[in-house]
């Protein structure tokens, strides 16, 4: 899996007019699932992102989590995240994984930082989407399950 994750004042996502989720204080995940994501990429994602220590302590320096600061998330799934542009100039998505296959190891991305204790909010799987973000530092860290090993 792959993951664009973002340090964010606010975030939110709507769907035409309606506002599907948004968050304060936080951070805003993109998620792509890639062909061969299993069950052990979303559960190794999801604890690397609630640990990762981008939010300033009291000496301004970056080693706190999410979970210290009782920041939410609001995550996004993203399959463009897979685009291939070596060749070319329109992307390959060939590397995405099927959507119903997707969508449940994404469901299973989300419900492990809830069940470490982290509000998420989300998106609408495979609709047309608006995301607005207010991004903190700007902080962005790049992820892949497949090279954290």
């Amino acid at each position: 899996m792959r993951a664009v994750v973002q340090r964010v004042r606010s975030a939110s996502v709507r769907v035409g007019d309606e506002l599907v989720g948004a968050i304060g204080p936080g951070l805003m995940v993109l998620v792509g699932v890639a062909q061969g994501d299993a069950e052990a990429d979303a559960d190794t994602l999801a604890d690397k992102v609630l640990g990762l220590r981008i939010f300033e302590d009291d000496d301004g320096k970056m080693n706190r989590s999410v979970q210290d600061t009782g920041g939410a998330l609001l995550a996004v799934s993203q399959f463009t995240l897979l685009g291939d542009t070596r060749k070319g100039r329109r992307p390959s998505f060939v590397e995405a994984m099927e959507p119903g296959r997707a969508n449940q190891l994404f469901e299973r991305y989300c419900q492990k930082s809830r069940d470490a204790g982290v509000s998420v909010a989300t998106g609408r799987f495979r609709a047309d989407m608006l995301v607005a973000l207010e991004n903190d530092g700007p902080v962005t860290i790049l992820l892949d399950t497949k090279k954290l090993f």
